[in-house]
């Protein structure tokens, strides 16, 4: 029997906020049928243990090491049957009516293939939800500048949204997506490790007829970054290989090289701005992120850096 919704979520030791993501589907779900898979990436922090003992309904997956986010995500599609597919990171928690908005929304128009909502901060403020397909306008100068300069082009938060409206893509934190979808595309690129998988997702969709479209409706709170936050300059590591990816794939060889030039340049940049500009701790880590993103660009990018075999490190603000 197919059930109406299949939850998705992956975690590497992010025990805390995987338990309120979790319990926040639980809390906010009444009106259809759903199931839920958490594949853990090989988590050293008791996740895997304290999510049986908490949720026993969720089906969970378990990696011995960390796979990356596209590989576990196509591990567990490959598992679910539900008509619509929700994508959460663990650091996400559903408001009450976000899942009926955006179900609704997917049952209203059958040709969409990804909905996603208005992301918010603790304090209710707007986060970026909408992700252009990066060109180098987009990947070499201010997203915020395009937005406000061409807000048709590049829509963001910056506007006011009363209606759904049809995007490039989404930013990944919260998805639905449509099972006829997925069967159609194929399930996300594990080329991607960390970061841009969806976009990739998106582009591949709407190059087959789906459409994307932004639902400003469905408020869904994002924390942001908990599992790169223990690894920063790792996990930026991953998003810039994840750019290169990108334009590989879509762009071509020159606008890479073009792309990866200009972005060698803003890094050098940053690093001479925080050296005679900036003082204190937080502005000596970025230097020394900004070095180790130069020295990674001039060894040619090497695949074996980033996130791919970090180990867990335990922090002194994070919670047991």
């Amino acid at each position: 029997m197919q059930l109406d919704l299949s939850f998705i979520l992956v975690n590497w030791n992010t025990k805390a906020l995987i338990l309120e993501a979790l319990g926040s589907i639980f809390d906010t779900v009444h009106d259809y049928t759903f199931e839920i898979t958490v594949v853990d990436n090989g988590s050293e922090d008791g996740s895997p243990e304290t999510i049986k003992d908490v949720f026993p309904q969720a089906h969970l997956i378990l990696n011995k090491e960390n796979l990356g986010f596209a590989r576990a995500t196509n591990q567990a599609l490959a598992q679910t049957r539900g008509r619509y597919v929700f994508l959460m990171n663990s650091d996400v928690m559903l408001k009450e009516g976000t899942v009926q908005v955006l179900v609704s929304f997917m049952d209203d128009n059958p040709n969409v293939g990804i909905a996603g909502g208005q992301l918010v901060n603790k304090n209710g403020s707007k986060q970026n939800s909408i992700a252009p397909f990066p060109s180098l306008a987009t990947e070499l100068f201010s997203k915020r500048l395009l937005r406000i300069l061409f807000p048709q082009r590049y829509p963001g938060k910056e506007r006011r949204y009363s209606t759904p409206i049809d995007v490039d893509s989404l930013v990944g934190a919260c998805i639905i997506v449509r099972r006829k979808a997925i069967e159609e595309v194929g399930g996300l690129d594990e080329e991607y490790f960390f970061f841009m998988e969806e976009t990739d997702w998106c582009l591949r969709m709407k190059d087959k007829g789906w459409r994307i479209c932004f639902v400003p409706q469905a408020h869904i709170l994002h924390l942001q970054g908990a599992s790169a936050a223990m690894a920063k300059t790792e996990a930026k590591i991953e998003f810039y290989r994840s750019r290169y990816l990108f334009f590989t794939k879509y762009r071509g060889t020159l606008r890479t090289h073009f792309l990866k030039i200009g972005l060698m340049v803003r890094i050098v940049g940053g690093m001479m701005a925080d050296f005679f500009y900036s003082r204190g701790s937080r502005s000596m880590g970025k230097y020394r992120m900004y070095w180790r993103l130069l020295i990674w660009h001039l060894k040619s990018c090497p695949p074996n850096e980033g996130l791919r075999g970090v180990k867990y490190v335990r922090t002194s603000h994070q919670k047991n």
